[in-house]
């Protein structure tokens, strides 16, 4: 064994920084964290200061032997983990598995992995900084009290399996919020008029600055111009300049890195975290906007080799974070020569977007001369603008958000005449608040103070995960628009048609997501309350800085929350299921309710209370239990529904269940998704029991006597017998197995872990 022995969280990273290190180190990696706290129980010690009971899961053990037996043949143990809070307590967390001196054990941090950085590094080590430790413990404790304590009241008051997080339940509050702001919108009329003048033979696009709140008055101003005759009133020139943005973060990355080139939250920080151990980027977790002298000075080089001088401007940008902490630079390729880099064609897209985005940073605004034309006609007050723009340099343009389309207004003079082409009156609508797309709402929690970079990726992945938000394609709704178009001295009424709401990507909620934000803000305001949780996020900072103990902020927190837990057990079922009447069944006089359910929103004709049993319906599928109505609720009550019979003269039950609408035939369950089981035809549903059979027959390979089968699966063929599965390897042909061969794999096969585990809570 080396001298030196090197331990870093991912073995893709100890391999870049094997390259650059001698013999006279041997680089391990502990794959991830190596001691948390168990996933069972509380495991924090309330009475004794809130501390921790960490353990080194089962799956880290032979990890943990390696390195303690290869620490135990070094002369010097080096943490190199990453340079955030997160890296720092996994350090920490090394010393203690390993049992390390903390005063020899060198840690050493670096936020680029490039031969310059890990020599520094070697050369400047510390030790392990308790006080960034102690606020990620404090971290990982109050997130772990707030879930461990509040999600078992959720599945007493809302729904079994559900859970609860500080960051999470906000962030789902904000899609809630906003889902609420979208419904109520009412959109507001207007008439913006638009008119065509004609100059020189040239053409000079305008628009009315007044719009007209109702059809009447719009109608009024184009018969004026029927008459009327247009000047121009005055033409204003000046240059104007285009800056470029500052450097990547870790949430204007995702932002920008969705908006470019499509890409998920979760899938941006994948992708970085692969250039970044690659050695291609810098840290990739990061609120810091600021950039190394290095690497201003190697941007400056650059840039005057390839553009000239012209193009460079030294930019050092301020953080408008004040409490920005985790890596101190911005995200920047380690290396400007490096035009392209990445294993894959998505590495290499966003490695480009970060080289792109950087060097434009450093480079020169680009300037533009802007033309704006006054046109009034001779009868009324309002006046029309005419704007243009022509690129006078180009400057980071050059490198960053392509070349601006020039828009070069007719040679006009200040009191010239100009004649009218055509006018046009065009009704719209005013716009409802945007729903959250996953870049958005990062950039939402960050105006907010919520979380850190390192949370938003996992947070928004959970909030999706665990059923609160549903990231849809919307498709909107045909709307008619009325235009009055002015020509030739005649208006002339026409009629088209819009499609509104249609959108990609947004993060809507489901009544899941409403029926718990309600419960939360109604008993567990604090909890949800976006100034707590960001003040939260400032204390995390204190104790990072060693301006706060963090057993002293634990407590104060737990000291508000415990009275809201035992306050909440007094909240019935009732009350969070949001039941409300929509009126008698006509038929049976039974109330019928809408209420939110075990598997959610449903309705109810009938009342516990009863001797009788009350009936449940599903609701009509795209109807919100917030709007469904009495007539709708009767009809859904119809089912299941009788379609027709197959061919053998079984009945064909049509119904709407849990996963959706769906065809019965016997004890087969067939998804007809996104049929209405309301219209579906006979013919349909035969063909998807058609589909159906024959999937199923292709299913099936083989069966033997004991009930042993051989299926295909969709991750290929396999052998089962309804305990336990036991995959067949490629080079094995799924039909030539034997009984026994079927019988010898499954005893080799390891036994299916529980889906539900039993929760053991202490009293």
């Amino acid at each position: 064994m080396s001298k030196n022995l090197v331990i870093v969280e991912s073995p893709a990273k100890g391999k870049t920084i094997e390259k650059y290190l001698g013999k006279d180190y041997t680089v391990k990696s502990s794959f991830g964290h190596i001691r948390d706290l168990p996933k069972k129980g509380l495991n924090i010690d309330i009475e004794n200061g809130f501390e921790p009971n960490y353990e080194v899961p089962s799956d880290k053990s032979k990890t943990i032997s390696e390195l303690r037996k290869a620490a135990k043949s070094a002369d010097t143990v080096w943490l190199a983990s990453d340079e955030d809070r997160e890296g720092e307590a996994i350090a920490w967390h090394l010393c203690q598995a390993l049992k390390l001196d903390e005063k020899k054990a060198k840690r050493i941090v670096f936020h680029e992995i490039t031969k310059q950085a890990i020599e520094h590094a070697v050369a400047n080590p510390r030790t392990v900084n308790m006080a960034l430790v102690n606020a990620q413990q404090a971290r990982r404790i109050l997130d772990r009290l707030v879930g461990y304590e509040l999600s078992p009241v959720l599945w007493k008051k809302v729904r079994p399996g559900l859970s609860a997080g500080r960051v999470q339940s906000v962030a789902v509050r904000l899609t809630v919020e906003r889902e609420r702001e979208v419904k109520a919108f009412a959109p507001q009329l207007v008439f913006k008029v638009t008119a065509t003048f004609l100059a020189d033979s040239s053409e000079l696009p305008a628009e009315l600055t007044t719009r007209f709140t109702e059809e009447e008055s719009a109608k009024d101003f184009l018969k004026a111009c029927q008459l009327a005759t247009f000047s121009v009133k005055s033409i204003e020139k000046k240059p104007g300049t285009r800056s470029p943005g500052a450097p990547f973060t870790t949430s204007s990355l995702q932002q920008e890195a969705a908006r470019k080139l499509g890409y998920s939250v979760k899938q941006t920080m994948t992708l970085a975290q692969r250039l970044y151990e690659s050695g291609h980027i810098t840290y990739m977790r990061t609120d810091s906007t600021t950039l190394s002298g290095f690497a201003i000075k190697a941007a400056e080089e650059f840039i005057k080799k390839q553009y000239g001088d012209k193009y460079h401007q030294v930019r050092q940008y301020k953080t408008k974070n004040q409490s920005a902490q985790e890596a101190h630079e911005a995200i920047r390729p380690t290396s400007f020569a490096k035009l392209s880099a990445g294993n894959d064609a998505q590495q290499e897209k966003l490695y480009q977007l970060i080289w792109r985005r950087t060097l434009a940073s450093q480079m020169a605004p680009a300037t533009v001369d802007k033309t704006e034309i006054i046109i009034s006609p001779s009868n009324r007050s309002e006046t029309f603008v005419a704007k243009g723009e022509v690129l006078k340099f180009d400057g980071f343009f050059k490198v960053y958000g392509g070349t601006k389309d020039d828009v070069i207004l007719p040679n006009i003079k200040h009191g010239q005449e100009i004649a009218l082409g055509e006018m046009i009156a065009t009704q719209t609508f005013s716009k409802p608040p945007a729903r959250y797309s996953e870049a958005s709402l990062v950039r939402k929690l960050e105006e907010l103070g919520i979380g850190r970079p390192s949370t938003y990726a996992p947070t928004i992945s959970t909030i999706q995960a665990r059923g609160y938000v549903e990231k849809l394609d919307l498709e909107g709704t045909e709307r008619s628009i009325k235009s009055l178009k002015l020509k030739t001295g005649k208006i002339t009424e026409l009629l088209a048609t819009e499609v509104t709401g249609a959108d990609r990507g947004k993060l809507v909620p489901t009544a899941l997501a409403e029926v718990t934000t309600d419960f939360l803000v109604r008993h567990f305001s604090s909890i949800v309350d976006y100034n707590f949780t960001a003040h939260v996020e400032e204390d995390f900072d204190h104790i990072a800085e060693g301006k706060q103990e963090w057993q002293k902020m634990i407590k104060a927190f737990y000291q508000d929350f415990k009275p809201l837990i035992q306050q909440s057990e007094s909240v019935t079922r009732e009350e969070t299921s949001q039941s409300r009447e929509l009126g008698l069944d006509p038929k049976t006089s039974k109330l019928i309710v809408v209420r939110f359910g075990r598997y959610g929103p449903m309705l109810q004709r009938g009342v516990t209370e009863s001797e009788e049993k009350p009936d449940f319906a599903p609701l009509p599928t795209g109807v919100d239990m917030n709007d469904v109505t009495l007539e709708q609720a009767l009809e859904m009550f119809k089912l299941p529904r009788i379609v027709g019979k197959t061919d053998d003269g079984e009945e064909i039950k049509a119904n709407i269940g849990r996963f959706g609408p769906y065809i019965q035939i016997g004890k087969l369950y067939v998804s007809i998704k996104p049929h209405d089981p309301m219209k579906i035809t006979e013919d349909e549903a035969r063909e998807f029991y058609a589909k159906k059979l024959q999937q199923e027959a292709e299913k099936n390979i083989s069966e033997f006597p004991s009930g042993i089968k051989v299926l295909n699966g969709p991750y290929g063929p396999y052998v089962t017998d309804g305990k336990k599965n036991a995959r067949i390897a490629k080079s094995v042909d799924p039909k030539s197995l034997t009984e026994e061969q079927a019988k010898e794999m499954l005893e080799k096969a390891p036994d299916k872990p529980r889906r539900f585990k039993k929760r053991k809570h202490k009293k």
